[in-house]
């Protein structure tokens, strides 16, 4: 896609998982930039380089606000194409509802999409990874006291293979081993967005991309949430949860192709 006025290619932001950043998205930021477009990686609070400790996270509005400050810098003419990984899809869910008019598409990779986020206990099921087929998979951190719930998580390291990057190189695994920090699931999981005024008539296109061999939001989860919000397009790849490191190649040309939806 070409702004008509201009002829620049599309503008892509990025939006990383938790525990993850904008790093994880360098194979495909390379990628498209040799071909042209704009990209913008984000780092949500306490991910990436954002120094922000993750049991000080509490709210989503909080975690997401790196997000909603970049959305709200583009001047009103501009529109961007958003892309979120797993819980970015929450990202994606909440900017849709406040800058609806700057953005072009909206497009979930292996994501939590939730029209209203964790709102009710399907969502939850739909939603939350479910690692107990590998047993105590997370580290976790009570910043709040040991008899509070846990105010930050992460993967083990010895399990993050395994879980995260099986049909990954293992120089990207390793990488991601090094780079890799507590997400705030306090902050996650309170994502809860209003529902869309009905008045509004700008209506966010969205795309979804799934992951069939993903071993962190299970193929029948995002079924799941694909059947409860049906998208306008569904793509596949044979894929674990980071198709931007194990097909990088394939997620590229599927997000392209994504573009040209928008000129039909």
């Amino acid at each position: 896609m070409k702004d008509e006025i201009t002829g620049m290619k599309a503008h892509f932001v990025l939006i990383h998982g938790i525990s993850g950043g904008g790093w994880c998205w360098y194979k495909i930021k390379c990628l498209m930039e040799n071909s042209g477009y704009k990209v913008s990686c984000i780092d949500l609070k306490c991910s990436g380089i954002d120094p922000s400790d993750p049991n000080g996270i509490l709210s989503f509005d909080d975690y997401n606000k790196p997000l909603m400050d970049f959305m709200s810098s583009l001047p009103e003419n501009d529109q961007v194409i958003l892309v979120g990984h797993s819980a970015g899809g929450l990202s994606v869910t909440a900017a849709t509802h406040k800058f609806a008019k700057k953005i072009s598409l909206a497009v979930y990779v292996a994501a939590t999409m939730l029209q209203q986020g964790y709102m009710t206990p399907q969502d939850l099921t739909d939603g939350v990874p479910d690692l107990s087929d590998f047993g105590d998979a997370y580290d976790v951190e009570f910043g709040l006291g040991k008899d509070q719930p846990p105010t930050s998580a992460m993967v083990k390291k010895n399990l993050q293979r395994k879980i995260i990057y099986h049909m990954s190189p293992n120089e990207d695994s390793t990488l991601a081993a090094m780079l890799l920090r507590p997400g705030p699931i306090q902050a996650l999981l309170s994502a809860k967005f209003t529902k869309e005024d009905e008045n509004v008539k700008h209506k966010v296109p969205r795309i979804y991309i799934r992951t069939t061999d993903d071993r962190v939001i299970k193929l029948e989860q995002q079924n799941a949430m694909i059947k409860r919000w049906p998208p306008s397009e569904v793509y596949v790849l044979e894929s674990d949860h980071s198709p931007f490191f194990s097909t990088p190649f394939l997620l590229f040309g599927l997000l392209v192709k994504a573009t040209t939806s928008l000129d039909n």
